[in-house]
């Protein structure tokens, strides 16, 4: 039976829709990120589950719990803010101690409590330091654990990590995986940062415009995006517009100036299609020996791997190489390109960008 339940949630300011038809379950133990760009309603749906903001139609349900008009301090949910939220005068112990009080919980217990998460969060040794004493992470901590202290049913996360560095944001990243599985809460993620996402969830709500586009597992996400806007969102892509010459298990896709084979599954001949192909699905081969040939107008060094930009008969092209033992080619210099067919994605030219309902709650599909 799923833990929470997110029917048709819908929320409008006037004749704003903010959030429309949010249908989401999450299993208990999950870790489900919310992923879009500013204003996509992510974090209204968060609010939604919190009780911070009304639900104008549909139903939330936690545990077989009708929690849809429910007031927030009676869902018993741990949420950390992007702010973090601490109170300034109070030492980390007090702050990580607040909401046990609060629930009138003994002093032997909470103390036992206190100290067991912040043992969880390593700052035991902090524990009577104040917040102007700590790092940006170290807040970050003791927010984190303020929120699994009293032990709630879901973790609500609204961009804990987006005011540190991105050393330290990386670093915390793979860290609040760690105690989430150590303590094992149900935990939601707002994010509008993919690679955080894709990196710490077992499954991916894209949002965009208030609407779900494709929920599924991160991998699954990155490999199999639905529309246009997720091919793009969720890393990068080259997007060729082009038509279906030649349907069958194997298509034959017309794109002006060439013809190419992809995956024909559920195309029509005829039929108009964006061909989506990820940077580092393509291979430089000798000229002529390839799908097509190009010319490197620019190249960009990023460490671990290079970023070329390629004048091509289809338009301009980005691949991405990994930095190994081959002599990087050089800006203006000729050059073949190949990907296998598994590569390349076809997606409707007129995209629906809102995956139908029922497929985005089925959580097999993301498995």
């Amino acid at each position: 039976m799923s833990f929470l339940t997110l029917s048709d949630v819908s929320k409008y300011y006037g004749p704003f829709c903010a959030v429309g038809n949010m249908s989401l379950v999450v299993e208990k133990g999950e870790f489900v990120s919310l992923l879009g760009p500013s204003g996509c309603g992510k974090t209204t749906t968060l609010q939604m589950i919190a009780g911070f903001a009304e639900v104008t139609s549909g139903r939330i349900v936690l545990d077989g719990r009708d929690i849809t008009t429910a007031r927030s301090n009676t869902r018993g949910l741990g949420i950390v803010f992007q702010s973090y939220a601490l109170f300034p005068h109070m030492s980390v112990f007090d702050n990580v101690s607040f909401g046990l009080e609060m629930r009138n919980c003994p002093k032997g217990e909470r103390q036992e409590r206190v100290d067991a998460v912040l043992a969880l969060v390593h700052l035991g040794e902090l524990a009577t330091r104040y917040p102007r004493e700590l790092s940006g992470g170290q807040r970050q901590r003791v927010a984190l654990a303020r929120a699994l202290v009293i032990e709630p049913p879901v973790l609500l996360l609204d961009e804990p990590l987006s005011n540190l560095d991105a050393k330290l944001r990386e670093e915390m990243q793979f860290e609040l995986r760690q105690i989430q599985r150590k303590v094992g809460t149900t935990t939601i993620l707002v994010t509008h940062d993919q690679t955080e996402a894709m990196s710490i969830s077992d499954r991916v709500v894209v949002m965009e415009a208030g609407r779900v586009t494709q929920i599924d597992a991160p991998y699954t996400l990155y490999e199999r995006p639905r529309t246009r806007f997720i091919s793009t969102f969720v890393g990068k892509a080259n997007l060729m517009p082009g038509r279906v010459r030649a349907a069958g298990s194997v298509a034959r896709i017309d794109l002006g100036s060439l013809e190419i084979e992809g995956d024909g599954t559920g195309l029509d001949a005829g039929a108009e299609v964006i061909v989506s192909l990820r940077p580092e699905k393509i291979s430089f081969v000798p000229a002529g020996q390839g799908q097509m040939d190009g010319v490197v107008t620019e190249r960009f060094f990023l460490g671990s791997q290079w970023l070329y930009h390629l004048d091509t008969a289809v338009g301009p092209l980005v691949v991405a190489c990994p930095n190994g033992d081959v002599v990087p080619l050089e800006e203006h210099g000729h050059t073949g390109l190949a990907w296998s067919r598994r590569s390349l994605r076809m997606l409707p030219a007129a995209s629906i960008e809102v995956a139908d309902s029922a497929a985005q709650t089925d959580k097999s599909a993301a498995s």
